[in-house]
């Protein structure tokens, strides 16, 4: 008489596993739409900083231009041609085109993101299909050993871009707690509860997306100077233009737009 080994139990069907299972299918379609999202947050936040900087950058210009067209008689009534409520809108239109000028650049990429699939499942599928995607390792190796402009920029400059959104993600977290609970909790008690979800939003979301948003945007810029750049000349200009107008914003992300330590103080 043969022994065989029990059949293994039965496992219980979950509802709440099943709806997991359900949802889980569709992060094909929802995790690049995040990124993409946190991404567009993060450049929209950095480019509020901006509007009272381009706007004195359009006055340096006009009065520039009222000097030069208030030396002769023959133009001199153009001097008031664009009044500040023009200016003003001239700098919000200039925030406006850089703002989806880098949404572009950093932001677009994050629709090529995919997952690869788990290997848990089914051992033996391990040896039929393999991620062939460069690792974090591979990647900064190949950043030192071949630099070029792509691979250093814009990885950067989506680190501090989502950092800007995640901190405006969180404050909004926690602004909308705290005028919600200060009259159940008191002050105190509502400043603490929304400082804590604050924190707990920013480092979600930058455990959840912003990581991927940053290797997305390392893979793409990886991918197109491993096909495009032949010499160091091609190594300096490839995507230079692009990265012209992430870096600034960038910074502005980085200083202006990131209060990190607003949220312990």
């Amino acid at each position: 008489m043969s022994l065989r080994p029990p059949p293994p139990p039965a496992r219980k069907s979950n509802p709440l596993s099943g709806l997991s299972r359900f949802v889980g299918g569709f992060r094909w379609a929802f995790m690049p739409m995040g990124l993409l999202a946190l991404i567009a947050v993060g450049v929209h936040a950095a480019a509020d900083t901006l509007d009272d900087r381009l706007l004195s950058l359009v006055d340096l210009v006009d009065a520039a231009f009222d000097r030069l067209v208030g030396s002769w008689t023959v133009t001199e009534g153009l001097v008031e041609l664009i009044s500040l409520e023009g200016r003003t809108r001239i700098a919000r239109a200039l925030a406006l085109a850089w703002e989806l000028s880098v949404d572009l650049v950093l932001a677009l990429p994050a629709l090529g993101y995919r997952e690869s699939r788990a290997a848990e499942e089914e051992p033996w599928r391990k040896y039929l299909q393999q991620d062939t995607r460069p690792t974090w390792r591979q990647l900064f190796q190949r950043s030192l050993r071949k630099p070029t402009t792509m691979r250093w920029t814009r990885p950067l400059a989506t680190t501090a871009v989502v950092l800007a959104g995640a901190c405006a993600v969180a404050r909004l977290v926690q602004g909308t707690v705290y005028l919600s609970w200060r009259e159940l909790l008191g002050e105190g008690a509502a400043d603490a509860a929304a400082r804590g979800l604050a924190l707990g939003a920013l480092a979600g979301i930058l455990v959840t997306l912003g990581w991927r948003a940053v290797l997305r945007n390392l893979q793409h810029a990886d991918t197109v100077s491993e096909l495009y750049a032949r010499n160091r000349l091609q190594a300096l200009s490839l995507g230079l233009a692009g990265s012209a107008l992430a870096v600034p914003l960038a910074l502005a992300a980085a200083l202006d737009a990131s209060p990190v330590l607003s949220f312990l103080r």
